[in-house]
């Protein structure tokens, strides 16, 4: 299974593409991520601006297409600190699925800090310890403390770079003043939760985000002499951390830009990000930061996977989706799986062998496929009138990757493999396109005739062949027992499939031997006998078929 997840930040657009394995690990197959400072001067409530909403649909719209080109099966999306606090935050999120497609969703801060403590679990592969992990985003920071994966508390705080940087600094370089005002202001808000972690004790602290990994990369590359190609699960001495700080708070902008490691879109919030960092890790008495570069939006995918491990087996089981989403449905109607594959495994035969006649293509064939498979889900709601029950819920069973003219195609198929046979009269039959009519006509006979072979649930004919012949179609049916019942139920539900062949239908099962050959419903080779008998004493029941004899058409059982 492939997932596309979105992390709508205040300052940047994360998104990442990963396969899901069948051990419910995942890879990463794709990352992109752009700054569009969507919280600049809407935080606290504030609307967000038409430029920073127009610049993040117009960043959506290219991650859409991006996960569209890996085919990927969902796509998962969060907006945190800036859409949350927004006065226009709703109308936001109504303008991406209207024009991008994307169903985004807000979550809390102590959610979000949930999400990221699960990806820096994941990431570094912690177990045993107990962590503190702390991410900077361009709203709010978000510190956890946990064991492993299990979170014991987590807070979110309204002390992202963006809003530091607005309210703090007011010069470049950073004057001293504004800069104890800030160290002044991250520790009124956070002392109290710091003090709480620290009694309560941990093994090792957690970065993660974009603002403290900078800072991270920058401490780094001035111990090792070169920008470090990677900081995943790097350690970095807070003591580093501190003169990563004193560099980056002491130069101007222009100067900042030339740092080592320092990311230059970051160049104006990496003074916030630098003193909220070494402020936290004072706070906590920390003597280093493991440096993690999974976040939010890993934390997403992991929540995904936990949730929906199930659908994920089936991912690997069913690779199609849509095939995917039909065995799912059927599943949670508690289907049958062998009376189902079977029908649909006659049906398809009966597809297949008359393909000359009908003229029909692989897009016909797997409406049928499926419509058998499902057929009978609506026994879930009632043995009674199932059929159309069946049609309810695979009109209505979220069938993914279908348009919605082919899930009404295949609710209709299955709706009509027993009683009533499609008719204008019946509505949604009516409104379906001519060449839809026809399908469903054909498609449906097939099914109903599958049905009928299938009468005893006991999967008794195991084999289907067609031979058209002058005056009629010859079905030859291999049988595994005896398939009497079947028989029956065929002689009743022959007509409508007569109508597509334009022939009458003659079906021949082997003739029974003497003996063991007889009782294990086997015969000698190149013996038959034709299907009559059971047909005779129902011919009443059925339509005559327009052009030819009733009487030739239903002439196939002799014992």
């Amino acid at each position: 299974m492939r997932l596309a997840a979105i992390d709508i930040g205040t300052n940047s657009i994360h998104m990442i593409v990963v396969r899901v394995r069948p051990d419910l690990s995942f890879e990463i197959i794709d990352r992109e991520k752009e700054m569009v400072r969507l919280g600049a001067g809407g935080l606290d409530g504030r609307a967000l601006t038409p430029k920073a909403m127009q610049a993040a649909l117009q960043v959506l719209s290219k991650f859409r297409r991006l996960a569209e080109s890996h085919q990927v099966e969902r796509t998962l999306a969060v907006a945190t600190s800036a859409v949350r606090e927004a006065e226009n935050g709703g109308e936001f999120l109504k303008a991406i699925i209207t024009q991008t497609g994307i169903r985004a969703r807000i979550i809390s801060g102590p959610e979000e800090a949930r999400l990221i403590h699960l990806a820096a679990a994941y990431g570094l592969g912690l177990s045993d310890d107990v962590t503190v992990v702390v991410d900077i985003g361009g709203g709010s920071v978000e510190i956890t403390q946990g064991t492993g994966s299990t979170l014991a508390t987590g807070k979110s705080f309204k002390l992202g770079v963006i809003r530091l940087t607005e309210r703090f600094v007011q010069s470049d370089p950073i004057s001293e003043r504004d800069e104890r005002r800030m160290v002044r202001y991250i520790e009124s808000a956070l002392k109290d939760y710091l003090k709480e972690i620290t009694e309560a004790g941990f093994d090792r602290v957690v970065g993660t985000s974009g603002s403290i990994l900078s800072v991270g990369i920058i401490a780094a590359t001035e111990e090792d002499g070169a920008i470090p190609a990677s900081v995943r699960n790097r350690r970095v001495s807070a003591k580093q951390m501190r003169r990563a700080r004193k560099a980056i708070c002491s130069a101007p902008l222009q100067k900042r830009l030339t740092i080592p490691g320092l990311e230059p879109r970051r160049g104006d919030i990496a003074v916030a990000g630098s003193i909220l960092i070494d402020v936290i890790l004072q706070r906590l008495k920390a003597t280093e930061i493991t440096l993690c570069d999974m976040s939010l939006r890993e934390g997403i995918v992991l929540d995904y996977v936990a949730r929906h491990r199930e659908e994920i087996v089936h991912a690997e089981q069913y690779p199609d989706l849509r095939r995917r989403s039909v065995i799912e449905l059927a599943e949670r109607c508690n289907y049958s799986p062998e009376h189902s594959q079977h029908i649909a495994t006659l049906s398809l035969r009966l597809f297949d062998t008359t393909r000359s006649i009908h003229g029909m293509t692989d897009r016909e064939r797997e409406w049928l496929e499926y419509a058998a498979l499902l057929h009978d889900v609506g026994v879930h709601i009632s043995y009674e009138k199932h059929h159309k029950h069946s049609y309810y819920l695979i009109r209505n069973g979220d069938l993914r990757g279908f348009e919605p003219l082919d899930v009404e195609t295949i609710a209709l198929i299955a709706r009509y493999h027993r009683r009533a046979v499609p008719s204008l009269g019946h509505a949604e039959f009516g409104e379906l396109p001519k060449k839809r009519r026809r399908a469903v006509r054909a498609l449906a006979a097939m099914l109903r005739l599958a049905e009928a072979l299938e009468r005893s649930h006991s999967q008794v004919i195991t084999g289907v062949t067609l031979q058209e012949r002058d005056d009629d179609v010859l079905i030859e049916l291999q049988t595994s027992g005896d398939a009497e019942l079947e028989l029956w139920a065929a002689s009743r539900h022959a007509a409508p499939f007569e109508r597509v062949l334009g022939k009458p239908l003659r079906l021949e099962t082997p003739r029974p031997g003497n003996g063991s050959h007889y009782d294990e419903g086997l015969a000698p080779a190149g013996t038959k006998t034709p299907v009559r008998g059971a047909v005779d004493r129902h011919r009443t029941a059925e339509p005559r078929h327009a052009g030819t004899s009733r009487a030739l058409a239903l002439d196939r059982v002799r014992r």
